[in-house]
Order: structure tokens, then sequence, then C-alpha cells
């Protein structure tokens, strides 16, 4: 059946948007969402044959527009060996399709974090779809439910999931997102803790009304501005703080990490010896696939859904709850996360305590204020 939405205005990302859409998605990923590095060379490879991805502003959707919302899930650590491919992005948005007789319009990222950020690209290059300039998170978050859709009470189904052995699943009926989260998370394990995945369709008024909009413009802006403050010999990590409205929390250096993957999630701490003005001090990151808690000694000093951002102090790279290691000389920032999680219903969804913190959450950006 022929796809009914109208869509106006796509614009081709270059290579150079396509390599600041990669760090500043890393940055934005808060530790999770996925190394981007091998998407991003598959997304530059299917340029190099000639499939290109173009970007469409939220509001040049029709309303009846559908849209392909995709991701990987499972443990980050996971992709460290099984590498991505565009082929594996595609067929779970293949097996939606099949269940609903129709193609979509577009296709956009569940999560703009890592390389979730860079996901739809692959999708966008193999089917001329456009990529959605929006996520259903503003950064990265470990479990579905976790999405401003679901916050306003969109349901996560239909959804398709795909793994590398040809094996595809669609769950049709389920309870509640949560009950999605949890059939999904068995699934991702059960096949080696690593999948792709196609949510819910959404339509182009369920974005404009719940999406987090202009996100992979936002990511593109943040990597075009840490790659010119390299060029010119600046701080990068000022670049990120004064683009992105950031604050720098703590510098120093990486003394001990505690990590292991469990259930589909890579859970763990690090814990960061204070340098210079922050000597003395000590900082402890906590984090399910991504960082959600930060303790500054004994007090807690920022939390989800402030965006949690741990950079290396001399780059600016993002740096992941997978591959931070003993050593590294880091900067802790915080940046301002969606409002719609910062209400009474999206703490329930995304705050402290979803993580299992018995906290209340305060934004660093509240005291800013003041």
């Amino acid at each position: 059946m022929a796809s009914s939405g109208a869509l106006e205005k796509p614009r081709q990302l270059s290579l150079q948007d396509l390599d600041a859409l990669a760090l500043g998605a890393w940055i934005l990923g808060t530790g999770g969402g996925g190394d981007p590095y091998h998407k991003l060379l598959n997304t530059k490879m299917l340029y190099r044959e000639g499939m290109f991805a173009a970007l469409i502003d939220p509001f040049d959707l029709a309303d009846d527009a559908l849209v392909a919302v995709v991701s990987t899930m499972g443990a980050p650590l996971v992709g460290k060996e099984r590498i991505p491919d565009a082929y594996h992005a595609l067929r779970p948005v293949r097996t939606m399709e099949d269940f609903l007789g129709r193609p979509f319009d577009a296709v956009m990222s569940m999560e703009i974090g890592g390389g979730n950020g860079v996901h739809p690209t692959m999708v966008a290059a193999f089917t001329g779809y456009p990529v959605v300039d929006a996520d259903g998170m503003g950064r990265a978050y470990p479990e579905l439910q976790m999405t401003s859709f679901a916050v306003g009470g969109l349901s996560c189904i239909p959804f398709a999931l795909s793994d590398i052995r040809e094996n595809d699943v669609l769950i049709t009926t389920a309870v509640d997102n949560r009950w999605v989260e949890r059939l999904a998370r068995s699934l991702t394990t059960e096949v080696g803790s690593t999948a792709t995945i196609c949510m819910a369709p959404r339509t182009g008024a369920e974005i404009k009304e719940h999406g987090i909009l202009h996100t992979t413009t936002q990511a593109i802006g943040l990597g075009h501005a840490v790659l010119e403050a390299r060029r010119n010999h600046l701080d990068p990590v000022d670049a990120i703080i004064s683009v992105g409205r950031g604050l720098r929390l703590f510098t120093g250096k990486v003394i001990d990490v505690d990590r292991h993957a469990t259930k589909g999630f890579l859970r763990g701490r690090a814990r960061i010896e204070g340098l210079g003005a922050d000597a003395g001090s000590e900082f402890t990151v906590h984090f399910q696939n991504e960082f959600s808690v930060g303790y500054q000694d004994d007090k807690a000093a920022v939390m989800t859904p402030d965006l949690i951002c741990v950079v290396d102090s001399v780059s600016g790279d993002g740096i992941s709850t997978e591959a931070i290691r003993y050593g590294q000389r880091v900067t802790v920032l915080a940046l301002p996360g969606p409002d719609v999680f910062k209400s009474e219903n999206g703490l329930t969804f995304a705050g402290p305590r979803a993580f299992g913190f018995d906290l209340d959450f305060r934004s660093v950006f509240q005291d800013e204020s003041k």
C-alpha cells in the first residue's frame, strides 16, 4: 500500500555533518548509546556507494506521515565485539513495514545519544527515507519506556527486534510499556545482549507534540563546535560548555572502575580523583549503560534527568561507560535535560528513583539560576 504522508525540504547530510553528528551524539549520550564509530563508518561506506542520508525538520512532516523509530538495544560493551552493520539496522524496519502493510515515510532515532544518534543515517541511506531531526530522549537512557512518547502516554507497541542470526521478533500486544521493556530485554539477553529494534511507529503529529525536537541538529552543532575548537587550538571542553549551555562539575583522573554486564545492561561505577581546583576531592559516577547519578565525596552532586557527560579533558571526546578506564584525565559536565523528564510524571520514568537511588531530583541548573 502506498505511503500517504507528504514530506518537504529534506537536506542531505555532508560527510562533515556525519563526523560532527557522531562526536556530538557521543557527548550527549551521557556514557551510553554505544560507540558511534562503526556506525559512522557504515554510513560513510554507503555514501561511497552512492547512497545518502538527508535530514528533515519535524515541522515539515505531514501530520499523518509515518516514522520508524530505530535503535540498538543491549549492553554497549558487547558492541565492541559484535560490530554493527547497516543491513542489521534495516531488518526490524522491514519487519514492521510487513506488519503494517505499508512503507514508512521517514526514520528517527529513539535516542540521540552515542551510536544510536547515528543509527538512523544507515537506515536512511539504504531506504532513501529522510532522518527526522528529533528523538525520544534528548540523550541516551537504558530502558525502552524512558522516552518522551511514553511520558506522553503513547504505547511502545508494536515493537520489532532483530538479532545477527536472521531471527526477527514482533511484539504486538503487551500489558504496558514496562512489560515491552522486560520482554525485549530478555530476548536481547538471549540472543547475545545486542539487537536492533524498531519501536512503535510515530506519526508526524505525535512527533511534533511529544518528541524531543531538533536534537540531531543539536548534536551536529555540538560536534562542529568541538572540531572547530581543536582546529583553532582552543579548549574543546569550553566549547561544549558554551554551545551546550552546560556546567563544569569536576576535573580529575579515573582511579577505579567497577563494571559488569548483567541482564542486558552494563552496570557499575567509576571513581575520579580530583586534579587542579578539585584536588583533594573525589567524584563517583554510577551507571546503568548511561551515567545516572554523580557524588562528590559523600554528597549527591548531579543526577538524571540532568545530562551527566564525562569527556576527555584534552580532546572533548565523550567517554562511554564501557570505555572509561583507569588513568584517563576526564572532566565531568552537566548539560540541561529535556523539560518533559523533569515533570512529576517524567521523573517516574527517568528520575533518580527509576535507577534505584532514593533521591529527590534537584537540577544543578536550579542552583545556577539563583
